[in-house]
């Protein structure tokens, strides 16, 4: 895991119990008209942990992330010390917007008139699936290898369709997840601002993403990279692998609605999707970690969506963006293990920043502090634009 407030699962994890921000002035752009100047930027990142800088200069910063993230995770899992069949260990890691810096760069080089300058890894550097390929080719995983791009969505996606992989019989073990380097791009912090969904409150940064909250002006952009590995369970068993939790259900849907407009139709639909797919009562999901962007519409129409369905047994939400900020196509795999490590660890993470709940947020947020409780099964939530929506359910072992 790579994020704003960490360059490690653990790193992260702890500030996020903590409460702590990782939303921070821009320095690095001119910002021209537009008025947003946060984001959520990775700190004190070093890829030769990672790979060779021959190597990472090849590459756009969402595929070192991303590879950073999945090298974390198999070390974790201990796959490189045990003998299995590299023939069924399949990828599934994705970006909502893949290498825009690097083509930002080159067609600059092309408006400048250096056509010729063009770098030769520019298009294996910036293409979407050459972060899955890029790890397949790193350990000789030969399995299933795809990556999924559905916005805000995707790193939830790829999770769920790496479940159902190894379900369906395609592999024994999938490494799944998202990453995201969108916000070093003027191009993707610019175009963001001029859609009007980012927030304007350049005076604290820290106090910028406050979902739910009566002042809340839009989210942060950020990047970073989450990575999960998800093992057929007699096989993880075999081997001694240590299990974190099980993946128990997988829920999509679409508003059918608006391009970047949510719809409560649509969230509602993938919710009680993957409550079926589990399998459970609705009085057994102990936590939802939200989507919760900190936006006017989205944040309403989650909170609606939840209320419909869980009436007046609603538990507990927050939104771990409060901290982290929107690492879109990232968000979901990044939200995913906050929700089991969630489960480990028997603590729900804060929305901080709530401060007054606006018009028609009347849930439990879990305000400012981390909350210890039991939890037994966590709804992770993800929607997009293009209405595309997302959430898993997480059970604990």
């Amino acid at each position: 895991m790579i994020t704003p407030i960490g360059n490690t699962v653990s790193e992260t994890w702890n500030n996020i119990k903590s409460g702590k921000s990782g939303i921070s002035a821009v320095e690095t752009f001119n910002f021209f008209e537009f008025n947003t100047s946060l984001m959520g930027a990775i700190k004190n990142f070093d890829s030769s942990i990672y790979l060779k800088k021959k190597y990472a200069r090849r590459m756009d910063l969402f595929i070192q992330y991303g590879l950073a993230a999945g090298i974390q995770a198999i070390k974790d899992s201990g796959l490189e010390n045990t003998e299995i069949n590299y023939n069924r260990i399949g990828i599934a890691i994705g970006s909502g917007f893949g290498g825009l810096s690097m083509i930002e760069i080159n067609y600059n080089a092309i408006n400048n008139g250096v056509s010729n300058n063009i770098y030769p890894f520019f298009v294996p550097g910036s293409i979407i699936n050459m972060l899955s390929g890029t790890l397949a080719i790193q350990y000789g995983f030969k399995g299933p290898n795809i990556a999924i791009s559905t916005a805000c969505t995707t790193g939830a996606h790829n999770i769920g369709y790496g479940a159902r992989t190894i379900v369906y019989g395609d592999a024994d073990i999938m490494l799944c997840g998202g990453a995201e380097a969108a916000a070093v791009s003027t191009l993707g912090l610019l175009g963001f601002s001029a859609v009007k969904v980012l927030s304007n409150r350049n005076d604290d940064p820290e106090k910028a993403s406050r979902p739910w909250d009566r002042d809340r002006d839009g989210f942060v952009i950020s990047d970073g990279a989450g990575v999960v590995v998800l093992e057929e369970y007699e096989h993880a068993k075999k081997r001694g692998a240590v299990i974190y939790a099980e993946i128990k259900g997988f829920g999509m849907s679409n508003d059918a609605y608006h391009v970047t407009a949510p719809n409560i139709n649509g969230a509602e639909l993938a919710m009680r999707n993957a409550i079926a797919d589990a399998g459970i009562n609705l009085n057994q999901i102990h936590y939802i970690n939200a989507h919760g962007t900190s936006t006017q519409l989205g944040d309403i129409a989650e909170s609606k969506a939840i209320e419909r369905i869980f009436k007046n047994v609603s538990p507990p939400i927050s939104s771990t963006k409060s901290m982290s900020g929107h690492l879109l196509g990232a968000a979901g795999a990044v939200e995913a293990i906050f929700s089991i490590l969630a489960i480990k660890d028997q603590v729900a993470p804060p929305t901080i920043n709530l401060d007054y709940p606006g018009d028609g947020c009347t849930l439990d947020y879990i305000p400012h502090t981390a909350r210890d409780m039991k939890i037994e099964n966590v709804m992770s939530n993800s929607f997009g634009f293009g209405g595309t929506n997302g959430s898993l359910i997480f059970s604990r072992i």
